[in-house]
């Protein structure tokens, strides 16, 4: 069986769930999420792209898994999960008749029963064959907190496979400065990339990485067609790290040739952001005061009208088609309390469009007692490809 965690982790996990049921007032939740799948048992599959979840009881019964038949094995292999139910392919399918089978003989109905809805996991057609089939019959009520928000703060070995994401990245990030080269393929450079994580015994990341030169610099999303580095370029580079499906990322733009005089103004300020942003990043404070040193700093500098919004987010153990563990994000006016243990990528990003130019940063940190650790032992600097 390849569990990532002991199964006293587990158990603790789920009894920490169970008790948040309690305090929500719910009989039981239904869980779309891979993510809490993932957390509670070890679960670790792709199949979520179909109709899966698990359904959570406040009492000690076990936690019933609903499936297909594809993942029978993944989830006896992979999970602590002993009562897996199965729903098959065909003509008219609708598994929400499964779940509600499950929900009945667990006792259920006319219960108050919480779901996951803020999920890749739940299609809307999905959720509106469940929201059809069991609104009259229960308590339909939103469940996406139960498990999201026990997860923000990770434990110990959690932390451990986070660090080695975060070496994973240095090395992914060295691999592809070095190939990094006027007229160099930005294919070949993102291949170098996802070499060394594969190579260091990662997982393939959940997405990205995001890379791009010339007017493809300024895009903060993937986009299809590599094209050739010019002789003198930029190119920006954000990136997970990914072990045991924990992520680091890091961000980062260079430029190719030869630099740029405001671009170098550019990083200079954006490294001074980082640093406020990072100093932010302590328990006592809240999460959106980071964004508010984000904003100081770009905009005192007169850089307000080329940052964003928001300068970051949480990161965990995720799966496609994002590294971002989110909520929470990062803005200015997030009340959720900073807490020893949670997981940020912090980013600062300048997209000058007038001028063609971008600058981006970002690291991922760890928050300790009294502040915040930068996992990344790559120090931030202006860096130009020859």
């Amino acid at each position: 069986m390849a569990l990532h965690f002991d199964r006293s982790e587990f158990a603790e996990r789920i009894a920490r769930a169970r008790k948040r049921l309690g305090e929500e007032d719910l009989d039981a939740v239904v869980l779309f999420a891979q993510e809490s799948l993932y957390y509670l048992t070890g679960f670790d599959t792709s199949g979520f792209v179909f109709f899966q979840c698990a359904v959570l009881t406040r009492d000690e019964r076990p936690i019933v898994l609903l499936t297909r038949r594809p993942d029978l094995e993944q989830a006896r292999r992979t999970s602590i999960l002993e009562d897996i139910r199965l729903w098959y392919d065909a003509e008219g399918a609708d598994p929400s008749r499964e779940l509600q089978a499950i929900l009945e003989e667990l006792g259920l109905k006319g219960g108050r029963v919480g779901i996951e809805t803020t999920t890749y996991g739940l299609t809307g057609t999905n959720w509106e064959r469940v929201r059809v089939r069991l609104s009259e019959w229960c308590r339909l009520v939103p469940g996406c907190d139960v498990v999201r928000f026990l997860r923000l703060v990770k434990s110990p070995s959690e932390i451990a496979y986070v660090r080695r994401a975060a070496e994973l990245a240095d090395q992914s990030l060295e691999a592809m400065l070095e190939t990094a080269k006027p007229n160099v393929f930005e294919g070949k450079i993102a291949a170098a990339g996802v070499a060394a994580i594969l190579a260091g015994g990662g997982d393939m990341p959940p997405s990205g990485p995001v890379l791009g030169s010339g007017d493809r610099a300024l895009l903060v999303r993937s986009a299809t067609g590599y094209r050739d580095l010019d002789a003198v370029d930029q190119l920006t580079m954000e990136f997970a790290g990914s072990y045991r499906h924990y992520c680091a990322c890091l961000m980062r733009t260079i430029a190719v040739g030869q630099g740029n005089d405001r671009q170098r103004r550019m990083f200079e300020v954006t490294r001074d952001a980082m640093a406020a942003m990072t100093a932010a990043a302590r328990p006592g404070n809240i999460l959106g005061n980071i964004d508010d040193a984000h904003r100081r700093v770009y905009d005192e500098a007169g850089f307000g009208d080329f940052r964003m919004s928001a300068c970051g987010y949480s990161l965990g153990a995720n799966f496609r088609p994002s590294w971002m563990d989110v909520p929470p994000m990062l803005y200015s006016g997030n009340v959720i309390p900073v807490q020893a243990g949670m997981v940020l990528f912090l980013h600062a990003i300048l997209i000058d469009a007038p001028a063609n130019l971008a600058m981006s940063l970002g690291h991922t940190i760890v928050v300790g007692e009294t502040g915040a650790e930068v996992l990344s032992r790559l120090t931030p600097e202006y860096h130009i490809a020859v």
